[in-house]
């Protein structure tokens, strides 16, 4: 039953995004969605719930990834078929009233499914009384308001008019659907105090459920400073725009691959490595920005050099000072939020000092074996020595 039950979900989800593309190319929608990256986002939410429900198909978290992908890819479909049929057929083609529905809806339903994920990770079960009573009232009123908002603008249906990329510029929405909008701080609520909950969790965690919950944060971090950015981006009227709206999609879906990642433990402790990584790349980059930029001022405004030669030598500053201030970012990145490493390079580092000092043979033995134990643990250790050297 789950066999057949992957193959639906995966079968239908590709068949809405192949016709998101082709309405988008029949639309010539100037952005189409959003570049792909929209539809891409939730294939990718798509695929992360696949295989988690393939590996543990109880966990409820991977159903609600599939729910929400399947949610959300209908809002493109539904967006390119209203350009397509009032704004280039007239309102002519048939169940125009059907894509005005789901487009109404969609949108806040992704949410309202996927989010409720955060509290059931990793292991897809609720973890209290207290907490199964609290997610029972957020489905109840999450159907409540999205059965409302789909009933509400039925009842006061008319022809909309959209703009070139779908929306609505004459949104009809009753009394009844404007009014359980008063709900989405209840929403919020329950979302917030499921990430508290998480970072408790977090903090009372050890080993591999604090790599699993460390991962899940990451990614949420991300997310979170990708979805503002998204915001601030706009419609996408101007290329600065768009491409910042580009990067804020594919950081978003962040999110989902960290939870994956957390499930199934691939490679699940590698996360202080990749956070290190991540934050010393982002100050190295700024830093060379404000270098490039600032060299750039210096030659033209102060001092007589043209535009093509200060962005030259600007060019050559920024590329001189990559190497050495990377190594000296990572070293105290590393030391912050990668521990294991820093300490490891730091037991090599005196392995190296006291080695040259190390004249007998089984005292060098002693201090490899000390040192191998220190920074890999391995379980068993062996030393091979050729017999001409002793």
């Amino acid at each position: 039953m789950t066999r057949v039950a992957i193959w639906v979900c995966a079968t239908l989800s590709l068949l809405l995004a192949v016709t998101a593309a082709a309405l988008d190319v029949v639309t010539h929608d100037p952005w189409s969605s959003n570049d792909g990256l929209s539809i891409g986002l939730l294939l990718v939410t798509l695929g992360v719930g696949l295989v988690i429900v393939r590996k543990q198909h109880r966990n409820a978290v991977g159903w609600l990834f599939i729910a929400a992908a399947l949610v959300g890819i209908t809002d493109p479909v539904a967006r390119a078929y209203l350009v397509l049929n009032y704004r280039q057929h007239g309102g002519s083609l048939p169940l125009g009233w059907v894509a005005a529905e789901l487009r109404g809806g969609a949108a806040i339903g992704v949410f309202l499914v996927v989010f409720p994920s955060i509290l059931l990770f990793p292991d897809g079960t609720v973890p209290s009384r207290r907490w199964r009573r609290a997610l029972w009232a957020y489905a109840i009123a999450a159907t409540v308001f999205s059965i409302a908002q789909y009933v509400d603008q039925a009842m006061h249906f008319s022809v909309p008019q959209v703009n070139i990329r779908g929306s609505f510029t004459n949104p009809s929405q009753g009394s009844v659907a404007q009014a359980l909008w008063l709900m989405a701080p209840l929403f919020l609520a329950f979302w917030l105090a499921s990430v508290l909950h998480q970072v408790q969790c977090w903090r009372r965690a050890k080993g591999e459920r604090r790599a699993q919950l460390k991962w899940m944060m990451s990614g949420a971090a991300v997310c979170v400073v990708s979805s503002v950015a998204l915001v601030l981006a706009g419609d996408g009227s101007s290329l600065t725009s768009r491409v910042v709206a580009d990067v804020s999609l594919v950081g978003i879906a962040s999110l989902p691959v960290a939870i994956g990642v957390g499930i199934l433990k691939y490679r699940l402790y590698e996360i202080d490595r990749l956070i290190s990584r991540t934050i010393s790349y982002a100050l190295v980059t700024s830093l060379l920005v404000g270098v490039f930029l600032g060299v750039v001022v210096l030659a033209t405004r102060v001092l007589p050099f043209s535009s093509p030669v200060a962005v030259a030598g600007s060019t050559l500053a920024a590329a001189a000072l990559f190497n050495p201030l990377r190594k000296r970012v990572q070293h105290v990145v590393d030391r912050r939020f990668n521990r294991s490493r820093y300490d490891a390079e730091a037991t090599v580092a005196v392995y190296s000092a006291r080695l040259r000092d190390a004249m007998d043979l089984d005292a060098q033995r002693a201090l490899l074996r000390t040192t191998v134990d220190g920074v890999v643990a391995p379980r068993h250790t062996a030393i091979w020595i050729r017999d001409d050297v002793t």
